[in-house]
């Protein structure tokens, strides 16, 4: 019995051993790059403000009066992000790259299993001055993402900045003077507008000022070092809304979707030599006016109106800044407040709209860097305005998130 669990165990041993032997390492082709993070949110919230199973906060409901009766406390690691940076070889003159990021928010998934969806795809041709890419990446409306620890970044509050959307856009930089330049970005993206059988897609575009006459301090979580920037933005695109009842089509009506708006990265005090954070204060701030733009967060509706006659996009508003602090190194600071509202109230009312009028936030984080480790803290205070002031709710929410980069 022995001598032939002996033959079987020596057996497996040679095989294992001859197929280690056999195996290749596998390699790209091109150079590649993995990057990411391992992300764990504790979070608690004192009224029922998003999904329940997942740390979605801003993204979802405006706090209500009857919101505030429901606690909600969760844990979840479902944040944590895989990518892979790839450099190609040379096509047509220019250098290509490309960028595939996934979290793990996709559709069905729970805190415990979640489920791994596609964030960025995005592949890009660069010459001298001009980028062509194309693939899923940021929306080109609305760039501003404030610096909080909630997955919502301000999304109902003056940042509709979170779609990912389809898109192809073209990119040229002009130098003006040394340290001065000019970007112009020009894009067609889907709008996440399909259930709305859109007839077009959005045409998007920015103009962006850099300029190092200031220095450089941090961006988004302290991570960009980013000189004083200036961007115009804007985007237009139309929609059929349909209005339904029951099952029962009683009309369509093509409507109008457009917005425009400003962003502004200030260095208050830069960077001692473009690379340190310490003692560095940055400004930043974001608003736009917009019409029709609630599928990312714009507005707060679509349309006002129920007859087809008086059927009009929702003219809406947005308003957000924070200022970043770091005094030392390894600790920054970030506090911030926004707002979104509805122009017009008066016309709101006149066509029977019902709904939120104004949307508000306040945010306050501290975080500090252990080499790749991140610990954060934050609290944030969301209140929501509604046409019937009975319905005015607020949501106090608390964060702890600890984060491993890799």
């Amino acid at each position: 019995m022995r001598k032939s669990l002996g033959l079987i165990v020596a057996v497996m041993l040679v095989a294992f051993a001859g197929g280690e032997a056999r195996a290749e390492a596998v390699e790209s082709k091109f150079k590649m790059t993995i990057g990411g993070y391992i992300k764990l949110d504790a979070i608690h919230q004192d009224a029922a403000v998003g999904a329940a199973g997942g740390a979605l906060g801003t993204l979802g409901a405006v706090p209500s009066k009857a919101a505030e009766d429901t606690d909600q406390t969760v844990y979840t690691a479902r944040q944590s992000r895989l990518n892979f940076a790839v450099t190609g070889p040379e096509a047509l003159g220019a250098k290509t790259r490309a960028f595939l990021e996934g979290d793990f928010y996709g559709g069905g998934g729970t805190n415990s299993a979640g489920n791994l969806r596609m964030r960025h795809a995005i592949f890009a041709m660069t010459w001298d001055n001009t980028e062509l890419s194309f693939g899923q990446f940021w929306d080109i409306f609305g760039p501003m993402a404030p610096s909080t620890l909630d997955f919502g970044t301000g999304n109902n509050i003056g940042a509709p900045n979170n779609p990912r959307v389809a898109q192809v856009r073209l990119q040229q930089t002009v130098t003006l003077t040394e340290g001065n330049s000019l970007r112009f970005i020009i894009g067609l993206q889907d709008p996440v507008q399909d259930f709305e059988e859109n007839t077009v897609g959005n045409i998007a575009g920015q103009v962006v000022f850099s300029s190092n006459i200031l220095g450089s301090s941090p961006g988004y979580w302290g991570l960009p070092m980013q000189p004083l920037t200036i961007s115009l933005f804007g985007q237009y695109g139309q929609a059929k809304h349909q209005q339904f009842d029951n099952d029962d089509l009683l009309f369509e009506k093509k409507v109008d979707t457009w917005g425009a708006g400003l962003f502004a990265h200030v260095p208050i005090l830069r960077s001692s030599n473009g690379k340190s954070r310490a003692g560095t204060l940055t400004f930043e701030g974001q608003t736009y006016i917009a019409e029709g733009l609630d599928w990312n967060g714009g507005t707060a509706r679509r349309v006002i109106g129920t007859t087809a006659a008086e059927v009009e996009a929702a003219e809406g508003y947005g308003a957000i800044g924070q200022i970043i602090f770091y005094p030392v190194q390894q600790t920054g600071l970030t506090a911030g407040y926004g707002r979104r509202g509805i122009l017009d109230a008066s016309n709101y009312r006149a066509k029977g709209a019902t709904g939120q009028r104004y949307n508000e936030g306040y945010f306050f984080n501290v975080a500090h860097d252990m080499g790749n480790v991140r610990l954060a803290a934050e609290y944030m205070r969301l209140e929501g305005k509604f046409f019937d002031s009975a319905n005015d709710g607020t949501a106090n929410r608390y964060q702890f998130s600890a984060i491993y980069f890799f």
